[in-house]
């Protein structure tokens, strides 16, 4: 994060807003599951796995979708080269637009399906070398980031910009808070709303040098 400039910068705290927004979305369609944040339905699938109880298949679905998604998008950044992020985001919308339609006709699980997709593949959208340098969908390394920052604040030897890894978690609080309210005001034209959202961020990183 910190090696970015402010262009991207800003591109992955919006990034990780639209994050907070689909996986509010999701938590709320899905009866507390999560379509970005895997950890939780680790947790969940843990849990089930311990009672035997046939709840483990949602969180294991969920967690099986997250990974395909994570390779979709990889598969595409590696065939973009230097254009993965528009070219990523792009697919990201693609899948955002299905998961609308989807709800709109009725399929919850379709939509479901690819949200979770959508989510995988949105990390790809910042890596170097293969390896991701930026997780979009989840916010416990932002936060260990975040708190090694103030403690070298604190001891007066914090590097310049710390304070981005704190806006990176905001960004996603502040979509998952607007996800929940769209979701209940307005749950037929949420996805939409995420839909253009992805791709409006696609046409800004369209904008951006070409990365080697």
């Amino acid at each position: 994060m910190l090696r970015y400039d402010p262009h991207r910068r800003r591109l992955a705290i919006a990034l990780s807003g639209l994050a907070g927004f689909v996986d509010a979305v999701g938590f709320l369609s899905a009866n507390g599951y999560f379509v970005s944040f895997m950890s939780g339905n680790s947790t969940r699938l843990g849990v089930a796995l311990s009672t035997g109880s046939r709840a483990a298949l949602v969180p294991a679905l969920l967690i099986a979708g997250f990974v395909c998604g994570v390779t979709l998008g990889a598969l595409v950044a590696l065939r973009a080269g230097g254009r993965r992020k528009p070219v990523v985001l792009g697919v990201v919308t693609m899948l955002l637009l299905i998961g609308a339609t989807a709800r709109g006709l009725g399929h919850e699980t379709f939509m479901l399906a690819a949200l979770v997709l959508a989510m995988g593949a949105t990390n790809n959208t910042f890596q170097r070398g293969g390896e991701v340098t930026v997780g979009l969908t989840y916010m416990t390394g932002a936060l260990v980031r975040l708190g090694q920052g103030v403690a070298l604040w604190i001891a007066g030897r914090a590097e310049p910009g710390w304070i981005q890894w704190g806006l990176l978690w905001a960004g996603l609080l502040i979509g998952a808070v607007l996800g929940a309210f769209f979701q209940s005001q307005w749950p037929s034209g949420c996805l939409w709303i995420a839909a253009a959202w992805a791709g409006m961020m696609a046409l800004v990183a369209i904008r951006l040098p070409v990365e080697s």
